[in-house]
């Protein structure tokens, strides 16, 4: 059984489909995280480098679970060649 599957059979459970829903903003900013050091051509010691800190910090970072300050975000978007872009959105009516 491959990874997807995996994940397929566990969102049928509701209340695991719920936790996910309510992580979504994480993964989608630790997806983004990835995505920008990806295009960037950058390793997490190149991005720790430029962000004067270890790479173990960019690691934590990257796999989430961590509240990162918005200070954090703007050097690491900065270190990738990025500019940090905070907007609210209005939640959908439930």
């Amino acid at each position: 059984m491959n990874v997807q599957t995996l994940k397929e059979r566990a969102l049928q459970n509701e209340d695991v489909r719920n936790e996910y829903d309510a992580l979504e903003s994480e993964f989608s900013l630790i997806n983004q995280l990835f995505e920008m050091r990806k295009a960037a051509g950058l390793t997490q010691e190149q991005v720790a480098a430029v962000m004067h800190t270890k790479k173990s910090n960019i690691s934590r970072l990257e796999k989430g679970g961590v509240a990162p300050k918005i200070d954090t975000l703007k050097r690491y978007a900065d270190a990738c060649g990025y500019d940090l872009n905070l907007t609210f959105q209005a939640r959908s009516a439930s």
